[in-house]
């Protein structure tokens, strides 16, 4: 069951979108070593507009991903890739289905 989550906007630089879309792509692998992340969906919403959606077991979870590697590594190459800073926002999951 989750019952925590984040949402996290991401605008990207101009030229930088295939970079910071190929960057979420390769961070699956690191989510996936996250055993209190119970789903992780990085989303593309327009030309430069990105979005990841997360579902934590409970504030733990949700704190050990924001401690984690992919949040390292945005952070690292935030400058470089976003347009605007990060927008994260802490949720609580009303209701879910999941696999």
């Amino acid at each position: 069951m989750v019952t925590k989550g984040l949402i996290v906007r991401l605008e990207a630089k101009p030229g930088m979108e295939e970079e910071l879309a190929s960057f979420l792509r390769d961070a699956l692998p690191l989510v996936q070593a996250e055993a209190q992340t119970t789903a992780w969906l990085a989303l593309r919403a327009g030309t430069t507009s990105f979005a990841i959606v997360d579902a934590f077991p409970d504030d733990a979870g949700r704190q050990a991903h924001l401690d984690g590697a992919v949040a390292r590594a945005l952070l690292e190459r935030a400058a470089e890739l976003l347009a605007e800073p990060l927008e994260i926002e802490p949720t609580d999951v009303l209701a879910a289905k999941l696999p």
